[in-house]
């Protein structure tokens, strides 16, 4: 269930487990809408209108932002595609994309909570190399995940 704040966004109801099939719902909203727009046109070509900077380069995208209080306290997920990480010779892997989402850690979530007034006990920043739904497994998916704290609109690396 979905239910709205003062803040303009949208929380799960405390009835599901923590990362169920569409648990946590897509919140966004005029702080995020001009972070995007900002950044957008700063790129030329229509499809990369989409694509954020980051430091390795790779083409990154805005999937979608959750907002999830089912671990019992607001969770705000960040989901980004990021078609080149993997494993395999030539793709991004987790050391340089790690630096990737600490980067879009500050440039995206800082001022996303910040627009809105929300105070989460967390911001996880995550990448995929092909669209996933969230709380599913897709066997040969890549995917890497950075948890956050924000402390004087600074993301500390929370270890998981």
């Amino acid at each position: 269930m979905i239910r709205a704040t003062r803040h303009g966004t949208a929380h799960a109801a405390r009835v599901a487990p923590a990362a169920p099939a569409g648990g946590a719902r897509f919140a966004w909203g005029r702080g995020c809408v001009c972070v995007m727009a900002c950044l957008a046109f700063l790129a030329v070509p229509a499809r990369a209108q989409a694509l954020l900077p980051v430091p390795s380069g790779q083409p990154v995208e805005l999937a979608d932002v959750l907002l999830d209080d089912n671990p019992g306290e607001l969770w705000v997920r960040f989901r980004f595609l990021a078609p080149k990480i993997g494993g395999q010779a030539g793709q991004i892997g987790y050391d340089v994309a790690a630096i990737d989402m600490a980067h879009l850690c500050e440039i995206l979530a800082v001022p996303y909570v910040e627009t809105r007034g929300i105070t989460p006990a967390r911001v996880v920043i995550s990448m995929s190399d092909r669209p996933v739904d969230f709380g599913t497994a897709q066997p040969g998916a890549t995917q890497y995940f950075e948890a956050y704290r924000l402390q004087d609109s600074r993301c500390i690396w929370e270890e998981f």
